[in-house]
């Protein structure tokens, strides 16, 4: 299965972009998990398949309702076979 490493990088934090993640990845059948990081950005582990991640991916590059999203960076990376989706702190 596909694995991903988004960096969301912009005004991503304290804008409900995690919970949103996570509702557009459980949307999608993504496992994985989301977290701010301390530079202000926001990493996503995603698993699944081709084109949800690429749905992920895309959904993304806005984010939620307040997210100013300036820069979507994309890894591919090893899967770790995550059983869900969940958002770390």
């Amino acid at each position: 299965m596909p694995a991903y490493s988004i960096k969301v990088i912009g005004k991503v934090q304290g804008v409900f972009f995690r919970a949103s993640t996570q509702e557009k990845a459980q949307s999608l059948k993504i496992k994985g998990w989301v977290r701010n990081e301390p530079d202000g950005s926001v990493r996503i582990q995603a698993e699944g398949n081709v084109e949800a991640l690429r749905e992920l991916t895309t959904w993304c590059n806005n984010g939620s309702n307040r997210a100013q999203v300036q820069q979507v960076v994309v890894d591919e990376i090893e899967e770790e076979g995550f059983s869900e989706f969940q958002i770390r702190r």
